[in-house]
């Protein structure tokens, strides 16, 4: 592969490490959070009714995210199989893993809210368990997303270690990758095992604030220096 094409997919990941933070982040913001009511499954699923449209856009988004992932996994897998192709391949493998989990939590999410658009001739109490379940899982929106969060820790945390080997970016910068998705890692099982304590807001911002500080540089430098490309053959 040629040193431009090597660049090329280097640019790619870093926009995607950029889409990978901004997407998710701007639509719970601006998107998802408008229909949280804490503690009120019912609520929030009548809100969701009431602006069918605006969440539609909200699950959108999530398909374009999960999409993102595998751009992403084989922009990385192509800058760096030449570090390591087998361990490149598996993390690859679990970027699908993650992106596939992240697609069946919006699919299932798409069936109810269709169940519920078309709400004719269902009896009541039917409709009301499927308000409340749907409810339920926007409510839980952060808790059931941990699942693909722990293959996210694990595929990232290889490729940052491919990236340290490499030296196509600086080593303190891989060392912060591998740092901060181990963190998300953590995270993640922590929301699997005990997860009153992972919703508390302080575990929230040290377990994922680096990860996000992380994607932004790392983002903007693959996109404006690109890799080193020189350090391999040295």
């Amino acid at each position: 592969m040629t040193k431009s094409t090597l660049q090329r997919f280097a640019k790619v990941a870093g926009f995607m490490y950029l889409f990978a933070f901004i997407a998710p982040t701007l639509n719970w913001v601006m998107i998802l959070s408008k229909f949280n009511v804490n503690n009120n499954a019912l609520a929030t699923a009548n809100k969701i009714i009431a602006d069918k449209l605006l969440f539609s856009i909200g699950l959108t988004i999530e398909l374009t995210m999960a999409i993102g992932l595998i751009v992403l996994g084989f922009a990385l897998f192509t800058v760096l199989k030449t570090i390591n192709k087998n361990l490149a391949l598996i993390a690859l493998l679990i970027k699908l893993v993650e992106a596939t989990i992240s697609v069946a939590i919006v699919l299932v999410t798409f069936i109810g809210l269709q169940m519920l658009t078309n709400e004719a001739g269902l009896p009541v109490s039917t409709l009301e368990q499927l308000k409340v379940q749907l409810g339920l899982m926007i409510n839980s929106h952060t808790a059931i997303f941990s699942i693909p969060m722990v293959f996210l820790g694990v595929d990232m945390i290889i490729f940052s270690y491919l990236f340290l080997r490499s030296r196509y970016i600086p080593r303190v910068l891989a060392v912060f990758g591998i740092i901060s998705f181990t963190l998300i890692l953590i995270h993640a099982l922590m929301y699997i095992i005990a997860p009153a304590y992972a919703e508390m807001p302080i575990n929230q911002i040290i377990f994922w604030a680096p990860s996000g500080l992380f994607e932004i540089i790392i983002g903007m430098w693959l996109l404006i220096k690109g890799i080193n490309i020189h350090s391999q053959e040295k």
